[in-house]
C-alpha cells in the first residue's frame, strides 16, 4: 500500500473566523496554492484509488481540489481517523480495511498527520516530522499498516510540490 497524507491548504485564521472551528475554510490563497500542489502530484504520478479526507470543511475543500484535477471520478470519503485529535492507530485501523495494493489519499489536520506519520515509520510519534499547509508525503507499506513498518518514500513542502507542477 502507498499512502499519502496530505495536510489541508491555509484556512481562514481562527481569531477571524466568527463560526465554529471545524467550519473554516480554506482562503483564496489557501485555494490556489493546494491546487498547484495537488498539480505537482499529477507530475509524481500519484492517481489514487482512494480520497479520504477530515470531517472539517478545509479537509474537504482540499480534498476536493484533489479529487477535482487528480482523479474526478473518485468519492472523497469522509473519515473521523483523519479529525483533529483521532489516535494514529484508529487510521491504521481503517486503512487496514482496504485492499493492500491501494494508492490512498489522505487529507487532514496536524499534528495528527506527522504523528501518524512518525509512528507508522519509527514506532512512536516523532516530534521531528511536520507537515505544513499542502505539503505532503508518501508512505509504503508491504503488509499491513502498524507501527514502524511504514517506508517512507518522500516527505515535500506545498512550495517544492508546487514546483513540480
Amino acid at each position: 500500500m502507498d499512502c499519502v497524507l496530505f495536510r489541508h491548504g491555509i484556512a481562514v485564521e481562527r481569531q477571524e473566523w466568527p463560526g465554529q472551528d471545524q467550519d473554516r475554510p480554506l482562503t483564496d490563497k489557501g485555494t490556489a496554492r493546494t491546487r498547484r500542489s495537488a498539480k505537482g502530484l499529477l507530475t509524481l504520478r500519484i492517481i489514487p484509488t482512494h480520497l479520504l479526507s477530515s470531517p472539517l470543511v478545509r479537509s474537504r475543500e482540499t480534498a476536493e481540489i484533489v479529487r477535482r484535477l487528480v482523479r474526478p471520478r473518485l468519492t472523497v470519503q469522509i473519515c473521523d481517523e483523519l479529525a483533529p485529535g483521532a489516535a494514529p492507530q484508529a487510521l491504521f485501523s481503517m486503512l487496514n480495511t482496504l485492499p493492500l495494493d491501494s494508492l490512498v489519499f489522505c487529507v487532514g489536520h496536524e499534528p495528527h498527520l506527522s504523528l501518524t506519520a512518525g509512528t507508522w515509520l519509527t514506532g512512536q510519534p516523532w516530534d521531528g516530522l511536520s507537515l505544513k499547509k499542502a505539503g505532503a508525503c508518501l508512505i509504503h507499506t508491504e503488509q499491513s499498516v502498524r507501527p514502524a513498518n511504514g517506508r517512507l518514500q518522500w516527505w515535500l513542502t506545498a512550495a517544492q510540490l508546487r514546483a513540480l507542477a
